[in-house]
């Protein structure tokens, strides 16, 4: 049981966290160290971690639902590949010691903040794929409401992405910052599709898998409830807040940061 002052710092860190993934993503960054340093064993930093952050990925999705039209076929293909990923991360991380999870902890967050720091030149260089292909077929943009002809059957591309989705949302159930980075890399990789549509289906299934690792940690006795509950309630806050404040902060300058903190706690990890 924490005190009150430890549950007033796992608050503001859920806030900050929150607010960190509305602007620029890496949020978890700062939630899952500061469990640690509360004093919570590592497993169940990462599995109450999970549970509580998991109202923000709704958020998201919503804020995204008009992208995700004329993607129908294609998200029920690919939500079991993210269920079934999400549950296996899930039960691997639950059958991985303290001691073992505690080694790969410093890994997992230099890893993560790799991928934070690869977000901006992914996006970009898939951005500049769908330019390039938009303007060599002389189309505009599968984005404007239509159904496309991708949603209504299936590809070897769209199976292709159901295997890469599982196998990443192994990761996004195990650890899981940076899943965003890895799905939407997959996804422009694999799909002929806008970023704008892939990002959306990017965020459903981050969604999902998040969701999928989470129900399955409710019944694990690893969640820490009291810690999980205030940091929910101050992710909620803190994605409200970081709404707010975009465009007053610069999403490049406050990733950079994150991953130069990122860096420095895995840094610190390391030699301990």
């Amino acid at each position: 049981m924490l005190n009150g002052l430890e549950l007033a710092i796992a608050g503001l860190a859920s806030v900050a966290g929150g607010a960190v993934n509305a602007l620029a993503g890496g949020g978890t960054l700062i939630t899952f160290p500061t469990l640690i340093a509360l004093g919570i064993p590592a497993v169940a930093s990462n599995v109450t971690n999970t549970v509580a952050l998991c109202p923000g990925y709704l958020g998201g999705t919503f804020a995204q639902l008009k992208d995700l039209r004329g993607q129908k076929r294609r998200i029920l293909f690919l939500l079991p590949a993210g269920v079934i990923g999400g549950l296996a991360g899930g039960l691997l991380l639950l059958n991985t010691g303290e001691h073992t999870f505690r080694v790969l902890v410093p890994y997992l967050i230099l890893l993560a903040s790799c991928l934070l720091a690869a977000q901006m030149p992914v996006r970009n260089f898939l951005a500049r794929r769908s330019a390039k292909k938009s303007t060599r077929q002389g189309t505009p943009e599968p984005n404007q409401g239509r159904e496309d002809a991708l949603s209504s059957r299936l590809t070897g591309y769209e199976m292709i992405a159901a295997v890469a989705v599982a196998l990443s949302a192994v990761y996004g159930g195990y650890f899981g910052a940076g899943l965003s980075v890895i799905v939407i890399a997959v996804l422009g990789l694999v799909l002929d599709d806008s970023l704008t549509r892939l990002n959306a289906l990017k965020q459903f299934l981050a969604f999902v898998i998040n969701v999928a690792a989470a129900v399955f940690f409710l019944f694990s006795k690893q969640v820490v409830w009291q810690v999980a509950l205030v940091m929910a309630v101050g992710s909620i806050l803190g994605g409200v807040l970081g709404g707010r404040l975009a465009g007053a902060i610069s999403p490049v300058l406050l990733r950079r940061i994150v991953v130069t903190a990122g860096v420095g706690i895995s840094i610190i990890y390391f030699v301990r």
